[in-house]
C-alpha cells in the first residue's frame, strides 16, 4: 500500500529541510530515489531500487541511490535491514505502523505481522530500565510451511505433506 498524496509531500518536506540544514541540494534524482521508496510497501535492496528507477526513465546513477538511501536512513525517512546475509533490504518509516518480521531460510520469502504484545514488552523493559526506545528490529528465522515453497528441499515437501494428512479413525482399515 502506497502512502497518501498529503503523507509523500509531508516525507518530501522532512527531506527538504533535513537537506536545507545540512546545506546539500535538493536534487530531481534525490527525490525521485525517495519518491520510488514510498510508492511501494515492499522491502527493497537498493540495485533493486536503482533498476525500478531506471525502467521508469529516471536519470539516476547507482551511486546516487545508495548516497540517497544514507541520507534517508539518517533523517529517518526509511530503515534498513539486515535479514541474513543478503543484501541490505531497505523500506519506508514515515507514518508506517510498527511490524517485525518472519523470514524463510529456504525460499528468502519476507513476512510482516504486528502483535501489540511485542508493543507492551517494549514499554514495559522502557519503564523498568529507564530507556527511552525509538525503534525495534524483530526477526524470526525460520522454515515456512507453505507447499509452493519454491526452494524447499523435496524431502521437506513430502515430510509436510505426510504431516498435513488426516489421520484414519481407530480402526478403520488403510486403503491400498
Amino acid at each position: 500500500m502506497s502512502v497518501s498524496p498529503q503523507q509523500l509531500e509531508e516525507v518530501k518536506n522532512i527531506f527538504r529541510a533535513f537537506l536545507k540544514q545540512r546545506g546539500q541540494r535538493q536534487t530531481p534524482e534525490r527525490f525521485a530515489v525517495l519518491g520510488e521508496i514510498y510508492s511501494t510497501s515492499d522491502h527493497v535492496d537498493a540495485d533493486e531500487l536503482y533498476l525500478r528507477l531506471q525502467q521508469k526513465g529516471a536519470r539516476v546513477s547507482r551511486a546516487t541511490v545508495y548516497n540517497t538511501l544514507e541520507l534517508l536512513l539518517e533523517c529517518d525517512l526509511v530503515v534498513k535491514h539486515q535479514f541474513g546475509t543478503n543484501q541490505a533490504k531497505y523500506e519506508r518509516a514515515y507514518s508506517y505502523w510498527q511490524h517485525d518480521h518472519l523470514i524463510c531460510l529456504d525460499c528468502g520469502e519476507l513476512f510482516e505481522f504486528c502483535d501489540p504484545r511485542i508493543q507492551s514488552i517494549q514499554e514495559m523493559v522502557a519503564e523498568i530500565y529507564q530507556f527511552d526506545i525509538r525503534h525495534h528490529a524483530l526477526n524470526f528465522y525460520g522454515h515456512c510451511r507453505r507447499e509452493n515453497c519454491p526452494n524447499r528441499p523435496a524431502a521437506g515437501r513430502e515430510a509436510l505433506a505426510t504431516a498435513r494428512k488426516p489421520e484414519a479413525p481407530a480402526g478403520a482399515k488403510e486403503s491400498a
